[in-house]
């Protein structure tokens, strides 16, 4: 799809079911293949709304959202889970690793649902072990139970799920809000170095102005979308 954005949206309009009071409209927001971005918001500006739009967990009302430059609502159900396992990484604000398994088994779950992305990581095990060292996590953790894992380890280790089989695209959800500013630094730097390791494309969604430094674009919710009550 050379010559569009990996991510796009135009003229998106979307409204929940039953919240009347809240609507979400995006002119227009694209992101280049490889660039890293910032998207800068406060609580209840529609970040988690416009990421559930990119990952086409939810659909627009009007508009186009595009990923690789496929438009998601021409897409089925089955088809957009497809296209979002494997071309698109996420790090959830919670991680969302599942406490009984094992570290291991936490990272390579995405590849069991994205026969492309596995195809790229014909050793998925040893892949995790590596992840996990380029992380900085000790030898053995893999073997090791996810919910016994400190905060920073489950961080790290929900990085390494979102980038193993290298997809395309990173998505992560405010994954620096529990970390103090020193193990904040840490992992930005971990993180950023995997993704230029594996060329993807990174959009980061924080309230945090100070991150800013570190990606090749800022760009603030109020600059591109607007919230407000559904017009009638």
């Amino acid at each position: 799809m050379s010559g569009l954005p990996i991510i796009g949206l135009n003229g998106v309009e979307f409204t929940w079911p039953g919240r009347a009071s809240f609507a979400l409209s995006v002119p227009e927001f694209s992101v280049e293949q490889g660039e890293t971005v910032l998207l800068l918001g406060a609580s209840g500006s529609g970040k988690s709304t416009l990421l559930s739009l990119i990952c086409g967990t939810i659909l627009p009302n009007r508009g186009r959202v595009s990923v690789d430059g496929a438009d998601l609502a021409g897409l089925s159900w089955r088809d957009r889970d497809r296209l979002r396992a494997e071309q698109i990484g996420v790090i959830f604000q919670q991680f969302n690793l599942l406490p009984f398994g094992s570290v291991s088994d936490n990272i390579i779950l995405p590849l069991r649902f994205a026969p492309k992305r596995r195809a790229r990581c014909p050793d998925p095990h040893t892949k995790a072990v590596e992840l996990c060292t380029q992380l900085g996590l000790p030898d053995g953790i893999t073997k090791c139970t996810a919910g016994k894992l400190s905060v920073g380890q489950q961080q790290r280790v929900a990085v390494a799920r979102a980038l193993i089989g290298q997809p395309p695209i990173l998505i992560a959800d405010e994954p620096t809000s529990s970390l103090d500013e020193t193990a904040q630094a840490h992992f930005l730097d971990l993180m950023f170095d995997q993704v230029a390791v594996q060329g993807s494309t990174l959009l980061l969604v924080s309230h945090d102005p100070r991150l800013g430094a570190r990606f090749d674009r800022v760009v603030r919710m109020s600059d591109i979308a607007s919230v407000g009550a559904r017009a009638t």
